[in-house]
Protein backbone atom coordinates (compact mmCIF):
# COMPACT_ATOMS: atom_id res chain seq x y z
CA UNK A 1 0.00 0.00 0.00
CA UNK A 2 1.27 3.31 -1.03
CA UNK A 3 0.91 6.21 1.12
CA UNK A 4 1.02 9.92 0.64
CA UNK A 5 0.62 11.45 4.59
CA UNK A 6 -0.06 15.48 4.39
CA UNK A 7 1.40 18.07 6.87
CA UNK A 8 0.45 21.94 6.12
CA UNK A 9 0.73 23.20 9.49
CA UNK A 10 2.43 23.12 13.37
CA UNK A 11 -0.20 20.85 15.02
CA UNK A 12 -0.29 18.34 11.90
CA UNK A 13 3.13 17.88 12.67
CA UNK A 14 2.25 16.30 16.06
CA UNK A 15 -0.83 14.51 14.62
CA UNK A 16 1.49 13.04 11.83
CA UNK A 17 4.45 11.61 13.92
CA UNK A 18 2.69 8.96 15.79
CA UNK A 19 1.09 8.09 12.56
CA UNK A 20 4.45 7.68 10.39
CA UNK A 21 6.00 5.60 13.10
CA UNK A 22 3.23 3.40 13.33
CA UNK A 23 3.56 2.67 9.59
CA UNK A 24 7.38 1.99 9.83
CA UNK A 25 6.72 -1.34 11.65
CA UNK A 26 4.94 -2.10 8.67
CA UNK A 27 7.75 -1.65 5.88
CA UNK A 28 7.35 -4.83 3.95
CA UNK A 29 3.49 -3.93 3.54
CA UNK A 30 2.99 -0.10 3.93
CA UNK A 31 5.28 2.66 1.62
CA UNK A 32 4.58 6.03 2.76
CA UNK A 33 5.94 9.36 1.23
CA UNK A 34 5.33 12.89 3.51
CA UNK A 35 4.34 15.86 1.89
CA UNK A 36 4.39 19.26 3.39
CA UNK A 37 2.44 21.59 1.64
CA UNK A 38 4.21 24.99 3.32
CA UNK A 39 0.69 26.08 3.85
CA UNK A 40 2.72 27.36 7.09
CA UNK A 41 6.30 27.27 7.24
CA UNK A 42 8.63 28.79 9.91
CA UNK A 43 12.57 27.19 9.52
CA UNK A 44 13.22 27.65 12.89
CA UNK A 45 10.02 25.96 14.04
CA UNK A 46 10.14 23.31 11.58
CA UNK A 47 13.21 22.33 12.44
CA UNK A 48 12.53 22.42 16.29
CA UNK A 49 9.58 20.43 15.58
CA UNK A 50 11.08 17.63 13.11
CA UNK A 51 13.97 17.16 15.88
CA UNK A 52 11.68 17.17 18.78
CA UNK A 53 9.09 14.60 17.38
CA UNK A 54 11.43 12.44 15.65
CA UNK A 55 9.95 12.99 12.37
CA UNK A 56 11.55 12.50 8.67
CA UNK A 57 11.88 15.76 6.80
CA UNK A 58 9.10 15.77 4.22
CA UNK A 59 10.36 13.96 1.09
CA UNK A 60 8.12 16.85 -0.78
CA UNK A 61 7.65 20.30 0.26
CA UNK A 62 4.81 22.22 -2.21
CA UNK A 63 6.09 25.56 -0.42
CA UNK A 64 2.44 27.14 -1.15
CA UNK A 65 3.14 29.71 1.45
CA UNK A 66 0.44 32.20 2.41
CA UNK A 67 -2.32 34.45 1.04
CA UNK A 68 -6.10 34.78 0.85
CA UNK A 69 -8.40 31.29 1.91
CA UNK A 70 -9.25 30.56 -1.71
CA UNK A 71 -5.41 31.52 -2.99
CA UNK A 72 -3.98 29.26 -0.26
CA UNK A 73 -6.15 26.43 -1.21
CA UNK A 74 -6.48 26.79 -4.82
CA UNK A 75 -2.29 26.46 -4.90
CA UNK A 76 -2.13 23.60 -2.76
CA UNK A 77 -4.80 21.86 -5.05
CA UNK A 78 -2.75 22.95 -8.34
CA UNK A 79 0.65 21.14 -7.00
CA UNK A 80 -0.66 18.57 -5.32
CA UNK A 81 -2.88 16.98 -8.35
CA UNK A 82 1.21 17.14 -9.64
CA UNK A 83 2.11 14.64 -7.07
CA UNK A 84 -0.38 12.28 -7.25
CA UNK A 85 -0.23 11.69 -10.92
CA UNK A 86 3.49 11.05 -10.27
CA UNK A 87 3.00 8.97 -7.30
CA UNK A 88 0.05 7.09 -8.04
CA UNK A 89 -0.79 6.85 -4.11
CA UNK A 90 -3.57 3.99 -2.75
CA UNK A 91 -4.30 6.26 0.13
CA UNK A 92 -3.71 9.80 1.10
CA UNK A 93 -3.99 10.79 4.66
CA UNK A 94 -4.78 14.37 5.94
CA UNK A 95 -5.42 15.47 9.59
CA UNK A 96 -6.41 17.93 11.24
CA UNK A 97 -8.89 21.33 10.04
CA UNK A 98 -6.51 23.37 7.96
CA UNK A 99 -6.46 24.63 4.54
CA UNK A 100 -4.64 21.63 3.80
CA UNK A 101 -6.36 19.05 4.66
CA UNK A 102 -9.69 20.09 2.79
CA UNK A 103 -7.57 20.82 -0.41
CA UNK A 104 -5.63 17.70 -0.61
CA UNK A 105 -8.85 15.46 -0.02
CA UNK A 106 -10.76 17.37 -2.36
CA UNK A 107 -8.10 16.64 -5.00
CA UNK A 108 -7.08 13.26 -4.17
CA UNK A 109 -10.90 12.35 -4.19
CA UNK A 110 -11.11 14.27 -8.12
CA UNK A 111 -8.77 11.43 -9.17
CA UNK A 112 -10.09 8.31 -7.41
CA UNK A 113 -7.72 7.83 -4.30
CA UNK A 114 -8.68 7.25 -1.48
CA UNK A 115 -8.71 9.25 1.99
CA UNK A 116 -8.27 8.87 5.29
CA UNK A 117 -9.38 11.82 7.86
CA UNK A 118 -7.60 11.45 11.20
CA UNK A 119 -9.22 14.02 13.88
CA UNK A 120 -12.66 13.31 12.04
CA UNK A 121 -16.00 14.45 13.43
CA UNK A 122 -15.07 17.62 15.28
CA UNK A 123 -17.79 20.15 15.25
CA UNK A 124 -17.92 23.73 16.27
CA UNK A 125 -21.38 24.87 14.71
CA UNK A 126 -19.60 27.55 14.00
CA UNK A 127 -19.02 28.40 10.45
CA UNK A 128 -17.67 31.69 10.91
CA UNK A 129 -14.48 29.71 11.38
CA UNK A 130 -12.97 28.47 8.24
CA UNK A 131 -11.63 25.40 10.31
CA UNK A 132 -15.15 24.22 10.50
CA UNK A 133 -15.70 24.52 6.74
CA UNK A 134 -12.45 22.79 6.37
CA UNK A 135 -14.10 19.76 8.54
CA UNK A 136 -17.49 19.50 6.49
CA UNK A 137 -16.21 19.39 3.57
CA UNK A 138 -13.51 16.96 4.79
CA UNK A 139 -15.87 14.60 6.18
CA UNK A 140 -18.26 14.25 3.23
CA UNK A 141 -15.49 12.86 0.93
CA UNK A 142 -13.27 10.63 2.91
CA UNK A 143 -13.35 6.67 2.82
CA UNK A 144 -12.13 6.55 6.68
CA UNK A 145 -13.24 9.01 9.82
CA UNK A 146 -10.91 8.12 12.29
CA UNK A 147 -12.43 9.92 15.00
CA UNK A 148 -11.22 11.09 19.05
CA UNK A 149 -14.41 10.71 21.21
CA UNK A 150 -18.31 9.80 21.54
CA UNK A 151 -19.41 13.25 20.24
CA UNK A 152 -17.29 13.04 17.00
CA UNK A 153 -19.33 9.50 15.99
CA UNK A 154 -22.22 10.91 16.73
CA UNK A 155 -21.88 14.22 14.57
CA UNK A 156 -20.71 12.60 11.51
CA UNK A 157 -23.63 9.64 11.83
CA UNK A 158 -25.92 12.79 12.21
CA UNK A 159 -24.61 14.13 9.09
CA UNK A 160 -25.42 10.50 7.47
CA UNK A 161 -21.83 9.31 7.27
CA UNK A 162 -22.30 5.24 7.18
CA UNK A 163 -21.30 4.17 10.11
CA UNK A 164 -18.71 1.35 8.70
CA UNK A 165 -16.64 4.46 7.55
CA UNK A 166 -16.38 5.73 11.12
CA UNK A 167 -13.64 4.45 13.06
CA UNK A 168 -13.10 5.22 16.75
CA UNK A 169 -9.26 5.28 17.54
CA UNK A 170 -8.55 7.93 20.37
CA UNK A 171 -6.39 10.67 20.05
CA UNK A 172 -3.44 10.75 18.28
CA UNK A 173 -2.09 14.60 19.97
CA UNK A 174 -1.98 12.32 22.93
CA UNK A 175 0.11 9.65 21.62
CA UNK A 176 2.40 12.28 20.75
CA UNK A 177 2.34 13.77 24.30
CA UNK A 178 2.47 10.53 26.16
CA UNK A 179 5.64 9.46 24.49
CA UNK A 180 7.55 12.74 25.20
CA UNK A 181 6.09 13.41 28.30
CA UNK A 182 8.67 12.41 30.23
CA UNK A 183 11.42 14.03 28.16
CA UNK A 184 9.71 17.29 28.43
CA UNK A 185 9.67 17.52 32.30
CA UNK A 186 13.56 17.34 32.13
CA UNK A 187 13.73 20.49 29.91
CA UNK A 188 14.29 22.86 32.54
CA UNK A 189 13.11 25.85 31.27
CA UNK A 190 10.64 26.76 34.19
CA UNK A 191 12.86 26.34 37.23
CA UNK A 192 16.51 26.74 36.04
CA UNK A 193 16.75 29.26 33.37
CA UNK A 194 13.15 31.16 33.67
CA UNK A 195 13.50 30.52 38.17
CA UNK A 196 10.05 30.02 38.59
CA UNK A 197 8.26 27.31 40.86
CA UNK A 198 6.47 24.64 39.17
CA UNK A 199 2.55 25.67 39.74
CA UNK A 200 3.59 29.24 39.93
CA UNK A 201 2.57 30.32 36.85
CA UNK A 202 -0.14 30.10 34.35
CA UNK A 203 0.27 29.86 30.34
CA UNK A 204 -1.69 32.05 27.64
CA UNK A 205 -2.26 31.55 24.15
CA UNK A 206 -4.69 33.23 22.26
CA UNK A 207 -4.68 34.74 18.06
CA UNK A 208 -8.16 34.18 17.28
CA UNK A 209 -9.44 36.87 15.24
CA UNK A 210 -12.69 37.00 17.06
CA UNK A 211 -10.53 37.79 20.45
CA UNK A 212 -7.98 39.99 19.16
CA UNK A 213 -9.45 41.89 15.72
CA UNK A 214 -11.15 44.02 17.90
CA UNK A 215 -9.70 46.63 20.35
CA UNK A 216 -12.24 46.46 22.53
CA UNK A 217 -12.48 42.85 23.04
CA UNK A 218 -8.81 42.60 22.86
CA UNK A 219 -8.44 44.88 25.66
CA UNK A 220 -11.42 43.74 27.98
CA UNK A 221 -9.16 40.21 27.82
CA UNK A 222 -6.05 41.81 28.31
CA UNK A 223 -7.43 43.72 31.61
CA UNK A 224 -8.64 40.81 32.96
CA UNK A 225 -5.55 39.18 32.42
CA UNK A 226 -3.67 41.46 34.05
CA UNK A 227 -5.83 41.16 37.15
CA UNK A 228 -5.01 37.88 37.23
CA UNK A 229 -1.37 38.17 36.80
CA UNK A 230 -1.33 40.62 40.05
CA UNK A 231 -2.00 36.79 42.05
CA UNK A 232 -0.22 34.50 39.31
CA UNK A 233 2.49 35.72 36.53
CA UNK A 234 1.09 34.36 33.10
CA UNK A 235 3.67 33.15 30.44
CA UNK A 236 2.63 34.13 27.08
CA UNK A 237 4.46 32.63 24.08
CA UNK A 238 3.16 35.67 21.85
CA UNK A 239 1.70 34.90 17.92
CA UNK A 240 3.06 37.09 15.90
CA UNK A 241 0.07 38.37 14.80
CA UNK A 242 -1.08 38.71 18.12
CA UNK A 243 1.71 41.17 18.80
CA UNK A 244 0.98 42.87 15.92
CA UNK A 245 -2.45 43.73 16.62
CA UNK A 246 -1.64 44.49 20.13
CA UNK A 247 0.82 47.52 18.69
CA UNK A 248 -2.07 48.90 16.31
CA UNK A 249 -4.30 48.73 18.68
CA UNK A 250 -2.24 50.85 21.47
CA UNK A 251 -2.26 47.56 23.93
CA UNK A 252 1.81 46.89 24.28
CA UNK A 253 2.05 48.44 28.20
CA UNK A 254 -0.19 45.07 29.49
CA UNK A 255 2.87 43.11 28.85
CA UNK A 256 6.15 42.41 30.10
CA UNK A 257 9.24 41.15 28.46
CA UNK A 258 12.21 41.12 31.08
CA UNK A 259 14.37 39.02 32.55
CA UNK A 260 11.71 38.77 35.51
CA UNK A 261 8.70 36.35 34.90
CA UNK A 262 5.50 39.15 36.54
CA UNK A 263 2.65 40.24 35.15
CA UNK A 264 1.69 39.28 31.37
CA UNK A 265 5.45 37.87 30.05
CA UNK A 266 5.84 37.55 26.32
CA UNK A 267 8.22 35.20 25.00
CA UNK A 268 8.70 34.44 21.60
CA UNK A 269 6.99 31.35 20.38
CA UNK A 270 8.18 28.02 22.08
CA UNK A 271 9.10 24.48 20.30
CA UNK A 272 6.90 21.71 20.92
CA UNK A 273 9.07 20.33 24.03
CA UNK A 274 9.71 23.61 25.97
CA UNK A 275 5.84 24.29 25.43
CA UNK A 276 4.98 21.06 26.70
CA UNK A 277 7.05 21.45 29.44
CA UNK A 278 5.47 24.99 30.25
CA UNK A 279 1.85 23.32 30.02
CA UNK A 280 2.77 20.78 32.33
CA UNK A 281 3.82 22.62 35.01
CA UNK A 282 1.36 25.71 34.56
CA UNK A 283 -1.29 26.04 37.53
CA UNK A 284 -3.55 26.84 34.78
CA UNK A 285 -3.54 27.23 31.05
CA UNK A 286 -5.86 30.44 29.22
CA UNK A 287 -6.21 29.78 25.66
CA UNK A 288 -8.45 30.59 22.57
CA UNK A 289 -6.93 26.99 20.85
CA UNK A 290 -7.70 23.56 20.34
CA UNK A 291 -5.75 21.15 20.64
CA UNK A 292 -4.51 22.30 23.93
CA UNK A 293 -7.77 22.05 25.09
CA UNK A 294 -7.35 18.08 24.89
CA UNK A 295 -3.46 18.04 26.39
CA UNK A 296 -4.37 20.20 29.67
CA UNK A 297 -7.13 17.84 30.26
CA UNK A 298 -4.95 14.67 29.64
CA UNK A 299 -1.50 16.74 31.67
CA UNK A 300 -4.67 17.62 34.71
CA UNK A 301 -3.80 21.08 34.33
CA UNK A 302 -7.10 23.37 34.34
CA UNK A 303 -8.28 25.12 31.38
CA UNK A 304 -9.96 28.22 30.72
CA UNK A 305 -10.45 28.21 27.08
CA UNK A 306 -11.89 31.96 25.48
CA UNK A 307 -14.40 31.18 23.44
CA UNK A 308 -18.03 30.59 22.86
CA UNK A 309 -18.06 27.04 21.20
CA UNK A 310 -15.22 24.28 21.18
CA UNK A 311 -15.17 21.29 18.85
CA UNK A 312 -13.64 19.23 21.62
CA UNK A 313 -16.74 18.92 24.32
CA UNK A 314 -15.35 15.71 25.76
CA UNK A 315 -12.80 17.97 27.80
CA UNK A 316 -16.00 20.12 29.22
CA UNK A 317 -18.03 16.72 29.84
CA UNK A 318 -14.80 14.75 31.44
CA UNK A 319 -11.83 16.41 30.98
CA UNK A 320 -10.19 19.97 33.08
CA UNK A 321 -11.54 22.24 30.27
CA UNK A 322 -14.29 25.22 31.28
CA UNK A 323 -15.83 27.17 28.37
CA UNK A 324 -16.06 30.64 28.96
CA UNK A 325 -16.34 32.63 25.66
CA UNK A 326 -14.33 36.49 25.69
CA UNK A 327 -16.27 37.80 28.40
CA UNK A 328 -13.69 39.36 30.80
CA UNK A 329 -15.80 39.16 33.62
CA UNK A 330 -16.73 35.42 32.83
CA UNK A 331 -12.56 34.33 32.67
CA UNK A 332 -11.60 36.50 35.94
CA UNK A 333 -14.40 34.50 37.62
CA UNK A 334 -13.45 30.91 36.23
CA UNK A 335 -9.45 31.76 37.33
CA UNK A 336 -10.89 32.71 40.70
CA UNK A 337 -12.44 29.64 41.09
CA UNK A 338 -9.61 27.79 39.47
CA UNK A 339 -6.81 29.32 42.03
CA UNK A 340 -8.94 28.65 45.21
CA UNK A 341 -9.50 25.16 44.29
CA UNK A 342 -13.35 25.32 43.60
CA UNK A 343 -13.67 23.20 40.35
CA UNK A 344 -13.94 19.66 40.05
CA UNK A 345 -10.82 16.86 39.03
CA UNK A 346 -11.08 15.92 35.21
CA UNK A 347 -10.50 12.64 33.89
CA UNK A 348 -8.80 11.09 30.74
CA UNK A 349 -11.22 10.26 27.52
CA UNK A 350 -11.11 6.89 26.81
CA UNK A 351 -8.93 5.63 24.73
CA UNK A 352 -6.65 8.47 25.18
CA UNK A 353 -3.86 5.97 25.41
CA UNK A 354 -1.10 6.51 23.21
CA UNK A 355 -2.27 3.75 20.67
CA UNK A 356 -4.17 5.65 18.50
CA UNK A 357 -1.86 5.63 15.75
CA UNK A 358 -1.42 1.82 16.19
CA UNK A 359 -5.48 1.28 15.65
CA UNK A 360 -5.19 3.46 12.89
CA UNK A 361 -2.57 1.59 10.73
CA UNK A 362 -4.60 -1.62 11.95
CA UNK A 363 -7.69 -0.44 10.37
CA UNK A 364 -6.17 0.52 6.88
CA UNK A 365 -4.07 -3.04 6.72
CA UNK A 366 -7.35 -4.96 7.50
CA UNK A 367 -9.93 -2.59 5.60
CA UNK A 368 -8.59 -1.35 2.60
Amino acid sequence: MKVINIVGARPNFMKMAPIIEAMNKHPERIEHILVHTGQHYDEKMSVSFFGDLGMPHPDINLEVGSGSHAEQTARIMVAFEKICLKEKPDLVIVVGDVNSTMACTITAKKLGIKVAHVEAGLRSRDMTMPEEINRLCTDVLCDFLFTTDHWADENLMAEGIPKEKIFFVGNVMIDTLLKHREKAREVGLVDKEWRIKPGGFATLTMHRPSNVDDPGVFGGLLKALHEISRELPIVFPIHPRTRKMAEQFGLSHYFSSGDTVEGIWMTEPLGYMEFLHLNMNARLVLTDSGGLQEETTVLGVPCITMRNNTERPITCEVGTNFLVGNNPEKVLECARRILEGNVPEGRVPERWDGRAAERIVQVLLEKR
